[in-house]
């Protein structure tokens, strides 16, 4: 995979730390840049988690943290995704609290944080992924006020 500087970079095996070395940046561009660099199957991946994000919470905001895309609504951050060398993490704040909750518990993000892994465009069960997220948006977020 090459980044927009033109750089070779290797997406790490697992979670245990930055996903890439995308620099932390708030907005829809550098979220977007972030995901035009990870290699495919990532980026289709992350690019159907990125639109369905959009589709699914209309006042959606977008952030670069931690070499990973991260989204909110209104205060705080909800939900992060990051392309590992294998497999998209798609991982939901107080995951804990979803129904069901979901499978995957990454190291280094919270013991409240939940999530999924992606291997493949097919692996993202979108009505399941969309009730997550509008769920997960309707609490604060990292960095958020109580709503």
């Amino acid at each position: 995979m090459t980044e927009s500087t033109g750089s070779k970079v290797t997406l790490p095996e697992a979670m245990t730390g930055k996903a890439s070395p995308a620099k932390a940046a708030v907005g829809d561009k550098p979220v977007f840049a972030y995901i035009a660099s990870l290699p495919q199957p990532q980026r289709g991946i992350a690019e159907a988690v990125d639109a369905l994000a959009a589709k699914t919470l209309p006042d959606l905001q977008r952030s670069v943290k931690w070499g990973m895309s991260y989204y909110g609504v209104g205060d705080g951050w909800c939900f992060s995704c990051g392309g590992f060398a294998s497999h998209v993490k798609l991982m939901f704040i107080n995951g804990v609290d979803l129904k069901p909750v979901p499978p995957v518990t990454p190291q280094g993000m919270g013991k409240a944080t939940r999530g999924v892994e992606l291997h493949t465009v097919e692996d993202l069960d979108e009505r399941q992924v969309a009730a997550w997220m509008t769920s997960i948006a309707s609490v604060p977020g990292v960095g958020g006020k109580k709503r």
